[in-house]
């Protein structure tokens, strides 16, 4: 069966009060009556409104069920109404408010990546979570790969998120976005911003393919688009989405630019001024031995991933962690830490949010 054999779909609504309930979604709710039978004394009644068909079956036993109607502009007199049968009919914004829940700042050190770490999520990614307490709710950190190359099964589609960005950890993958030109491929060592509810698709990727991938809010709405295609023919690297501009950070086209700490230097991404200040992303890297790099901070997070070379982790009264490649440490505010015996090979994926 296919869409040319389909007619029409309806949802059935438990309907004892058929008078009552349809002429409430008639003359206060504008849907239209499709059909209603037997004419002498009607037991069912097809209507019509707001983009769905709603079967009102005197006979028909359940829940009378909620009705959710996604609408640019709240109806006056309230945003949630009764009919008589008692299904409920909720107004909400087609966007609603983003809401940020609090943070809860905690130490979480992953000092290994097992296989059974990692496991099946959408377009036939596998996902090892970085933290999985999300400090509250308010962030998620995803080690995600692709063990097989090739085309990947995705879709345009946009995320209802204050930041998220992807950076490459091994081989490539090639992505498509919202008035961004033509598809960009990125490899190790690269990083995007998506600002919120820019369009995109990812269309393919290599063998063993790896990226870290780092939102906010850790729940968001992933919205799929099947109007938009992609790309769009234009390239506007100035517009905005959500007051934020998108960011392709290619490693090999960025110089290294020396810290303060001796024998420690960085490639500072564009993503602190793209997201007005919301969250930063830098990548450091040892050129000889360090014996020491402090990680306290004031924010809300500073989150670490390591890409080669060892370190040690020294969160002083709650302990000290060997990382190696692919391990991570999300560390609040509240401690006092710090890297210790830096190897000369060391690099590293470091975001901080200021809060």
């Amino acid at each position: 069966m296919n869409d040319k054999d389909i007619h029409s779909a309806e949802l059935v609504i438990p309907c004892s009060e058929l008078d009552e309930t349809l002429a409430y979604f008639v003359d206060e709710l504008k849907f239209r009556t499709e059909s209603i039978y037997p004419a002498d004394a009607p037991r069912v009644a097809v209507i019509a409104g707001y983009g769905v068909r709603l079967r009102l079956d005197a006979g028909a036993q359940g829940s009378p069920g909620t009705l959710r109607v996604r609408c640019n502009r709240l109806p006056d007199g309230g945003s949630e109404f009764v009919a008589p049968n008692g299904t409920s009919i909720v107004f909400v914004a087609t966007e609603e408010p983003l809401a940020l829940p609090s943070v809860v700042p905690s130490l979480v050190v992953q000092a290994g990546a097992e296989e059974s770490d990692f496991g099946q999520g959408r377009a036939g990614m596998q996902y090892r979570d970085l933290i999985p307490g999300r400090y509250g709710g308010r962030f998620i950190a995803s080690h995600i790969r692709i063990p097989t190359g090739g085309p990947v099964p995705d879709y345009v589609h946009h995320h209802h998120i204050q930041f998220q960005l992807i950076f490459c950890v091994k081989g490539w993958v090639r992505v498509v976005y919202e008035d961004q030109g033509e598809p960009m491929l990125m490899e190790a060592g690269d990083c995007f911003l998506q600002p919120p509810h820019i369009r995109h698709r990812v269309l393919e990727s290599s063998d063993q393919m790896e990226v870290v991938e780092i939102s906010c809010p850790a729940e968001h709405e992933t919205c799929v688009d099947h109007e938009t295609q992609l790309p769009t023919g234009k390239y506007e690297p100035e517009r905005t989405f959500g007051q934020q501009k998108f960011v392709f950070h290619r490693a090999k086209d960025e110089t290294w630019a020396a810290t303060a700490i001796t024998g420690l230097e960085q490639q500072v991404t564009a993503i602190a001024a793209a997201t007005n200040g919301v969250v930063a992303v830098n990548v450091l890297q040892a050129r000889t031995a360090v014996e020491e790099i402090p990680l306290g901070h004031d924010g809300d997070l500073r989150f670490i991933f390591l890409l080669s070379g060892k370190a040690t982790f020294d969160a002083k009264e709650a302990g000290a962690w060997q990382l190696n490649s692919a391990n991570s440490v999300a560390i609040p505010n509240s401690i006092d830490c710090q890297l210790t015996h830096v190897s000369a090979d060391c690099k590293y994926l470091e975001v901080l949010v200021p809060g």
